[in-house]
């Protein structure tokens, strides 16, 4: 089934429509070896070039790394590049799949920011490695695609959530629709400091998510309604000051979230969802948390 769709009038499909995909059993980080803010390509960075404490970030870097292993997820970590600060959010430069023959493939980012172009090859190698058939976007039609900084898998079905507005263009869904053969629910982003879709949308299992709500026009909310059985909204502050939507849920039971996210974690308690606080401190002041730093995987 290959569609995108943009409003709840073109959702034409219904919840037994949809195949079945395998949960990811692993993923990957890049080790924060060359992190720093070296240049300026969202808010958050704003007043923040070298304002980096490398020890901390590492020590951070390492605590995440440990609460996703107390999952049981398996954790591979990559080398990091000189030159190459930002390859430590490692869910943007690609966007993994699996067919129902357990067949893998990736589709592979264009950067919205020549400051991070390099980082898509060496990322690529890993897949290569893996036997992933890579995949690459037409850079002369499709001008940026982030990969799962903005394209979010549905827990457990063949289903693409696509954030558009920012760092991927609209363009770039009609071609991993028809690539993967999936439908792609495209969410327009309406403010620069939710730049991703992950900054401002989790999925935490298959019928709940957790949102900050005003970063969506109306029809994007009428859509994610449409879907979720259970949408947890997270408070302005916590969304943007310790980027509690750019959390992670690799089981459908744990979250790997920022601490400090008072409200947020108790409404996730108050789901069933087991909280593990994380201090991701110094990675908020690039504009990324935990979701940013891994990327789930088969």
């Amino acid at each position: 089934m290959s569609k995108v769709i943009t409003s709840k009038s073109n959702l034409d499909f219904s919840w037994s429509d949809l195949a079945p995909m395998a949960t990811p059993g692993k993923l990957f980080m890049v080790r924060p070896s060359y992190f720093s803010i070296d240049y300026v390509i969202n808010p958050h960075m704003e007043g923040n070039i070298g304002n980096v404490d490398k020890e901390k970030a590492k020590s951070q870097w390492d605590q995440v790394r440990e609460a996703f292993a107390s999952t049981g997820v398996e954790v591979h970590e990559l080398d990091g590049a000189p030159k190459l600060p930002d390859m430590v959010f490692c869910a943007n430069q690609s966007l993994p799949f699996i067919d129902e023959e357990g067949n893998k493939e990736v589709i592979m980012s264009i950067m919205n920011s020549e400051h991070r172009k390099n980082e898509v090859p060496l990322v690529e190698e890993w897949y290569l490695g893996q036997d992933y058939q890579t995949h690459h976007l037409n850079y002369k039609k499709i001008s940026s695609f982030e990969g799962m900084g903005d394209a979010i898998w549905h827990r457990g079905k063949r289903l693409l959530w696509g954030g558009y507005g920012f760092r991927t263009s609209l363009e770039a869904y009609h071609f991993i629709s028809e690539t993967f053969k999936v439908p792609v629910i495209a969410l327009k982003l309406e403010h620069p400091e939710f730049y991703h879709l992950d900054t401002c949308f989790c999925i935490l299992d298959d019928t709940t998510v957790m949102i900050y709500p005003d970063a969506f026009e109306k029809k994007g909310l009428e859509l994610i309604h449409s879907i979720f059985d259970t949408v947890i909204e997270v408070p302005k502050d916590e969304a943007l000051n310790q980027f509690a939507c750019n959390a992670t849920c690799p089981d459908g039971k744990h979250v790997v979230i920022q601490k400090g996210a008072k409200v947020t974690n108790q409404k996730l308690r108050d789901c069933g969802f087991n909280v593990l606080e994380v201090d991701t401190s110094e990675f908020l002041k690039s504009g990324g948390s935990v979701f940013c730093m891994k990327m789930m995987a088969w």
